[in-house]
């Protein structure tokens, strides 16, 4: 397989020059870079997402199973060693395009933590795609709770096995650990999801405000509180916090409750922006002499606005804060101060 690419290396080598970490004068202008690169990087993965659905249809139907696997690994390892030959290149050679391709594929398939291969339907590409029926099932309004279980536990449990397997991995942990921790969370964040739902059908709450505004405030809260719930091991353990050129300088709780804290923050606007519009539209939809001729239209209006929200807020999401986090280490622990010089440290925040 070839040499094995250096963990952090080329993330602060060839990393620190594509992603905007450099020290910036102009806030305002790395804002926007950040978030028009990001939005450009997360549309060209969905796109290579549906194009790799395709191939590994094919090949799941010839049951090609090797060839597939070779395929992944091979793809994978020369943009590996794409960026390992190429980790103390000049700008020139980072604007090369075989340099950004190479560092997006490797981004959006290998942990930066661990060096493995995120699985296929956790990858970011693969967000929107499982996430947005999901919330529109979620939202549906349903004459008994039974219908809601199921949506409301698929959802869940495919978002916190995303958040933990796309979360910092650089502290100890154990699998059973993870598992019983994902199980947990997966049950609380499942029944704070069904409350407002049994609410209203308990109590007849048929007050427009109650009846729409309570399930998405829900779902944003819950959202957020998954995130930090089933990434608690970062802050009460620490994350590995480096300098720019990649060393380790230590592990820092404080660092882990802020990568928690933003991603947190990112998710709770993407999935309350993505859950309220469409449920504006509906209300609108509903007054307009269309939807009295043809009421089934309302589910295909309502499942449409929330793919294309969600498609518009994924980018925008991911994108708010870099994955690639800096914090003032002033702001961290003394142990860490005393261990180097530099005015700021960086960390990996997640997706």
């Amino acid at each position: 397989m070839g040499t094995k690419l250096p963990l952090w290396r080329p993330r602060w080598g060839v990393g620190l020059l594509m992603t905007g970490v450099k020290p910036c004068t102009n806030p305002k202008s790395l804002l926007f870079k950040d978030f028009f690169s990001g939005w450009n990087y997360w549309i060209l993965q969905i796109w290579s997402f549906q194009l790799y659905c395709i191939f590994y249809k094919t090949l799941h139907q010839q049951k090609d199973y090797g060839l597939l696997k070779a395929w992944m690994v091979e793809k994978i390892e020369k943009s590996r060693q794409l960026l390992l030959t190429n980790q103390d290149a000049s700008r020139h050679d980072v604007e090369d395009q075989r340099i950004q391709e190479a560092w997006k594929r490797s981004l959006s398939t290998v942990h930066p933590d661990s060096s493995k291969l995120i699985p296929v339907p956790f990858r970011p590409a693969a967000f929107l795609p499982f996430t947005a029926p999901m919330v529109f099932l979620s939202l549906l309004s349903v004459k008994n709770l039974k219908s809601m279980i199921l949506p409301q536990v698929s959802f869940y449990t495919y978002t916190t096995a995303f958040n933990i397997i796309n979360g910092n991995a650089s502290y100890n942990r154990q699998p059973y650990e993870s598992i019983l921790l994902g199980t947990g969370v997966i049950a609380s964040s499942t029944f704070f999801g069904l409350l407002p739902r049994f609410l209203q059908l308990r109590f007849s709450l048929n007050n427009i405000l109650t009846r729409k505004a309570l399930p998405v405030v829900f779902l944003t809260q819950v959202s957020a509180v998954n995130v930090i719930a089933s990434r608690s091991f970062e802050p009460s353990r620490g994350i590995e916090v480096m300098d720019k050129e990649g060393n380790v300088i230590g592990y820092s709780r404080k660092a882990g409750t802020k990568a928690v804290k933003d991603t947190a923050t990112s998710r709770a606007v993407l999935f309350g922006t993505s859950a309220f519009i469409p449920e504006v539209f509906s209300y609108f939809f509903k007054r307009t002499q269309f939807f009295q001729q043809y009421p089934w239209s309302l589910w295909t209006l309502k499942l449409s606005c929330t793919i294309l929200v969600m498609g518009l807020m994924v980018p925008v999401s991911f994108s708010i804060f870099p994955q690639t986090g800096q914090i003032q280490c002033s702001m961290l622990e003394k142990e860490i101060q005393s261990a180097t010089q530099e005015p700021e440290l960086f960390y990996n925040r997640g997706v």
